[in-house]
């Protein structure tokens, strides 16, 4: 019994973070991606609109010519919550893409510039397409890539309190893939084709390295190093994958309020009714 106490709160200091780094679950072949304090993390987390749009910059100018977002709409860009551009600057974002439309009157497609209403345009027109130009490998659409790359390596019984103060992994997987890319060990034999990447499951990947530093041109004057770059376009891709976390966490943290001053409420009134009664 003193044993199994020992282990439940050596775990419990575990999911804390108080005597170890969090690693990943998936992928045991893999290397563990690196730890990142995302200002969206923990309960409280929110985030931060200038990263927001330095990560938009990355992807449009960067990641958008292999990769679609599916469910990124062009007005989005514009809501609380998001980067939070300008109307102005979202119509304009909007109207440098060509979006195919129609039929017409004479009913025949046709091409116009982009509206707030449009879905960002995926880079190819099906996945055939995708498949040709990119030595038959499909870029995957990235408008879930964080949610579908969660997950922390510890026992089930403290994976929620990693994630209330460390987020989902997600984002940490995706900034250490994309800024990761390495020369293969002695030991490895180069696969035509593939780049190696330590963090990837099986370590060989169809993507080449698609950041080296100094892709985009930051406006607001931060370093446009590897790091920051990939730090920036994770942090978009998170916002993308949750765009209504920092309403959600707002609504959470208000029924936790009501919760506890409704169980109060609760224990005021059975005092006040069986306060007289002889027990």
């Amino acid at each position: 019994m003193m044993n199994r106490i020992i282990r439940m709160l050596a775990a419990v200091a575990l999911g804390l973070g108080l005597i170890a780094t969090p690693v990943f679950a998936s992928g045991a072949a893999r290397k563990n991606a690196e730890d990142h304090a995302f200002s969206f993390e923990g309960p409280f987390g929110q985030f931060d609109r200038a990263q927001l749009q330095r990560g938009w910059e990355v992807f449009r100018q960067v990641c958008a010519s292999c990769h679609s977002l599916n469910y990124l709409r062009f007005r989005n860009l514009a809501e609380p919550g998001g980067p939070e551009f300008t109307v102005e600057q979202a119509k304009a974002f909007a109207s440098q893409y060509d979006i195919t439309d129609g039929p017409n009157d004479e009913g025949e497609m046709f091409t116009r510039p982009g509206r707030l209403s449009d879905a960002f345009p995926a880079p190819y027109p099906n996945e055939q397409a995708a498949k040709a130009a990119n030595n038959n490998a499909l870029p995957p659409d990235l408008s879930l890539i964080v949610k579908a790359r969660e997950g922390w390596d510890y026992p089930w019984y403290v994976s929620p309190i990693i994630k209330l103060f460390k987020g989902n992994g997600g984002a940490e997987y995706v900034r250490s893939l994309i800024s990761g890319f390495e020369e293969p060990p002695a030991h490895e034999e180069q696969k035509e084709g593939l780049s190696y990447n330590p963090y990837f499951p099986g370590h060989w990947i169809a993507m080449p390295p698609p950041l080296s530093g100094e892709d985009v041109e930051y406006k607001d004057g931060t370093p446009n190093t590897l790091k920051q770059e990939a730090t920036d376009v994770a942090a978009f891709l998170a916002w993308v994958s949750m765009p209504k976390m920092e309403e959600r966490k707002k609504i959470g943290l208000m029924a936790m309020l009501y919760l506890l001053v409704f169980a109060l409420l609760m224990y005021m009134v059975k005092l006040a009714l069986w306060s007289k009664v002889e027990h």
